[in-house]
């Protein structure tokens, strides 16, 4: 009888059996405890607060059961939350509905908040002062309502504030002025009262408040000379501006119409590196006198008291609106040359008291350009379509052009 074999001893390498253990408890660290447990948790309540529109699937990516810093929107830096862009940033996405959860507040670290256009009501959490690193924060075409918070002023590196397009009430804090960082604050189509605060920040280059319904006026300091882009058009604002607009050289954009500002346009505006401008609809006198010929793209002073005879440094401008005003005299030659020969697109000065204008009667007005030279001290030398608003009447009656000539 053969002698039983001896049975081989199995041996067993314990490291290889606990390492791909430890490598699926290193992912499973990974998955639950790469994200600051504060963080964690102010993202889930803040998910709780907000849900997708029908025809948004934002939320989709984010399962608590998986990474957070993969989340649609959010952006990590190291174990916290630097960046939360709420809702699909793409064209037409319907966005998000529900409330800002307070928790917000607790994202220790986020630098960037914004929210895309969607149905979103409620305040605007004062859990937000907390956000001391809080740089950009951006949450417009929404139903925000009530106040801006005084205490974003706390906000000490805030760079962008836009919470345009909502229901917001009340005045613009004036914290939010003394900011020392501001760059760009857009506070448009709001119900915003109250007066304009100074803004301090050295490095502001864009101010929005158009259509809101603030009231007062501007002081000669109330905007750095940094500003570009000044836009306060669809107020009640009041007072002379000339002062004020005499130091802000780098405009590039200004509308400050259907106001009730007063006094003279200055004339060093003229020369600014501006593509529009936009003062009509306010209540600006007296003569308005370029020292240079002006370039801007767009000029519209209509509807103002501006008097005294048009300047023929405003043949450079491609659509010029001086209706509806007090000027006098003969329009000037340049300007017929300049229309007939297309280079100006828009000329309207209908509703003044003009006496002349050298034109021949037989003159082709480009099918580009267009003039309305209506209603004034003269019967109009050639027929062109005008305005409906511009009314019938193609003279001014006699007596108002005497009583304006003495």
């Amino acid at each position: 009888m053969l002698p039983m074999a001896k049975p081989k001893k199995t041996i067993i390498n314990l490291s290889d059996f606990f390492f791909p253990v430890f490598l699926l408890q290193c992912k499973l660290l990974h998955v639950f405890a790469i994200l600051d447990p504060v963080d964690f948790l102010a993202l889930q309540a803040i998910r709780n607060s907000l849900q997708d529109m029908p025809g948004s699937n934002f939320f989709a990516s984010w399962d608590f059961t998986s990474d957070p810093c993969n989340f649609a929107g959010v952006y990590c830096e190291g174990d916290q939350v630097i960046a939360l862009n709420l809702g699909d940033p793409r064209a037409g996405s319907p966005g998000l509905t529900g409330r800002l959860h307070p928790a917000i507040g607790k994202l220790s670290s986020l630098a960037e908040l914004s929210i895309v256009p969607g149905r979103i009501i409620g305040k605007l959490p004062e859990s937000l002062c907390q956000l001391k690193n809080l740089r950009f924060l951006a949450i417009s075409r929404n139903f925000i309502s009530s106040g801006i918070p005084p205490t974003l002023g706390q906000l000490r590196g805030l760079k962008t504030l836009d919470l345009s397009y909502n229901q917001l009430t009340g005045d613009i804090p004036r914290s939010i002025g003394s900011l020392p960082q501001l760059a760009n604050v857009i506070l448009c189509h709001n119900k915003l009262s109250g007066s304009v605060p100074p803004f301090l920040s050295r490095t502001l280059t864009r101010l929005d408040l158009k259509h809101n319904d603030l009231s007062g006026s501007l002081s000669p300091d109330a905007l750095p000379p940094s500003m570009q882009y000044l836009s306060l058009s669809w107020n009640r604002l009041t007072g002379p501006v000339d002062q004020l607009l005499n130091r802000l050289e780098q405009l590039n954009y200004l509308d400050l119409s259907m106001n009730q500002f007063n006094g003279k346009i200055p004339s060093r505006i003229f020369s600014y590196p501006i593509t529009y401008l936009q003062l009509q609809r306010n209540s600006f006198t007296g003569p308005v006198q370029p020292a240079d010929q002006v370039t801007i793209a767009t000029v519209d002073l209509s509807y103002n008291r501006l008097s005294d005879q048009i300047s023929p440094m405003f043949s450079g401008v491609q659509k010029l609106y001086l209706n509806n005003n007090r000027f006098t005299g003969q329009v000037p030659g340049i300007l017929v040359d300049r229309l007939l020969a297309a280079s100006i697109q828009i000329l309207y000065l209908q509703h003044n008291y003009l006496t002349g204008m050298q034109i021949n009667p037989t003159a082709k007005i480009p099918l580009s350009s267009s003039l309305c030279v209506q209603y004034n001290c003269m019967v109009p030398p050639v027929q062109t379509p005008c305005p409906l608003k511009a009314g019938k009447q193609t003279t001014r009656p006699t007596a108002q052009c005497n009583e304006w000539g003495r």
